[in-house]
């Protein structure tokens, strides 16, 4: 294999990079948790601030289309997940929206009255289907946890969903989207898909699969910055299903402020309230960074960044013995890899503590992530050389780096 500084000479992303604010002693491979603060959204967020907001105020509702972002936004996304204009809307967060999804539906499908949810789901995408049945009752909605290497041999005649994820956000493992949503639909079931860890590096091509409905966030692969918010696709053959959190976003006449709910006939309905207006500013910034290439040259070079990254980890006697969580199997990997370790939690302090900022996920996990708009070959080969020397010196074992925050 050739060397990292060949390889990122070679690199036709390598120049998007500069429009990245970086800390030069930093190596960052977390941009599956938050991406990485891009210029373009600095200088969105000052143009909202300064401009709209402090010189033209409430009249930028209007001047400035802050009005429209949600579904401006939504497009921008679209164009990455393969949907259609007018399907994906961008607003709230992902736990919002799965609860819209799985609500809509549940109502698309009665009398079915069956979820199922993948056992290994982020945990609140399984909590809001807790919840709606707990609101709605077992006898209206009932949820039930299936291992996502059973949904093969699953019958799904009597389910109405079948909600999971296209990337397991531990072990960084892709689905099979095509084939599990048409096994599922074959049997009558609705698939809802939550992007989270694959929109913006995975061709995910939603409407060539015929996908039903999707949710994602865009703080992390999207660079859209913390407490972004999130998206919802629903396809257009199921946008005549009711929002379950109505609001006047989402009426069809919105400045005639009736007494009485009517939905928008488009997917403007599945909005709520008021959008935050700096939140989409620096969302649609940070999109525009996608229109200078492609989701295939991006999805290439995240295969060839963990491909190196494991390949580094066999040249080196105190990391070749780990434990690889992440398939090998390129069409079954995401664009992370997840190392299993004994005292896994010091070890990612350790190598936080000397500028890799990786991430720690419960019991004995770290995540190395690649986000292909910014990382480097040379990322990856600093990052395995770091973590080689702590586990070679065992760094990790100073008492300082077992002490928990409250984010891990």
């Amino acid at each position: 294999m050739r060397s990292a500084e060949e390889l990122d000479l070679a690199d036709p992303l390598s120049n998007l990079r500069e429009q990245f604010d970086l800390p030069a002693d930093k190596i960052y491979l977390d941009g599956n948790s938050l991406g990485a603060l891009s210029k373009g959204v600095k200088q969105a967020l000052a143009q909202t601030v300064d401009k709209e907001w402090g010189t033209d105020l409430i009249e930028s509702w209007n001047s400035h289309d802050w009005i429209d972002a949600p579904e401006r936004v939504g497009n921008k996304i679209a164009a990455l997940i393969g949907a259609y204009e007018g399907e994906v809307l961008c607003c709230d967060n992902l736990s919002i929206n799965l609860f819209k999804c799985l609500a809509a539906g549940l109502e698309i499908q009665a009398p079915k009255t069956r979820i199922l949810v993948e056992a290994t789901h982020f945990p609140t995408d399984n909590y809001m289907a807790q919840g709606l049945s707990a609101l709605l009752g077992e006898e209206r909605c009932s949820v039930e946890a299936v291992a996502v290497c059973d949904l093969m041999t699953t019958d799904f005649s009597d389910v109405a969903i079948l909600s999971l994820s296209h990337v397991d956000y531990k072990t960084g493992e892709l689905r099979n989207l095509p084939s599990i949503t048409a096994q599922a639909q074959q049997a009558g079931a609705l698939v809802i898909w939550d992007l989270a860890h694959s929109a913006g590096v995975i061709d995910v091509d939603l409407n060539n699969h015929n996908v039903d409905m999707a949710v994602g966030c865009t703080y992390k692969f999207l660079n859209a910055g913390p407490g972004a918010p999130g998206y919802l696709f629903i396809a257009k053959r199921h946008q005549q299903a009711r929002n379950s959190l109505p609001g006047w976003m989402g009426h069809a006449d919105r400045f005639a402020f009736e007494a009485d709910y009517r939905p928008a006939d488009s997917i403007r309905r599945f909005l709520t309230g008021t959008q935050s207006v700096l939140a989409l500013s620096a969302a649609e910034a940070a999109l525009s960074l996608f229109d200078r290439t492609s989701i295939g040259q991006i999805r290439t070079k995240s295969l060839a960044l963990s491909d190196y990254f494991l390949s580094e980890l066999n040249k080196h006697s105190a990391t070749k013995p780990i434990s690889v969580l992440t398939p090998r199997d390129l069409s079954s990997r995401g664009s992370q890899v997840s190392l299993k370790l004994d005292h896994a939690f010091s070890v990612s302090q350790a190598l936080i503590a000397r500028g890799v900022i990786v991430d720690f996920r419960e019991p004995d996990i770290v995540r190395f992530g690649f986000s292909p708009l910014y990382t480097r070959f040379d990322d990856c080969h600093r990052a395995v050389i770091t973590l080689a020397d702590i586990l070679d010196t065992g760094a990790y074992l100073d008492s300082q780096f077992n002490l928990r925050k409250t984010v891990t």
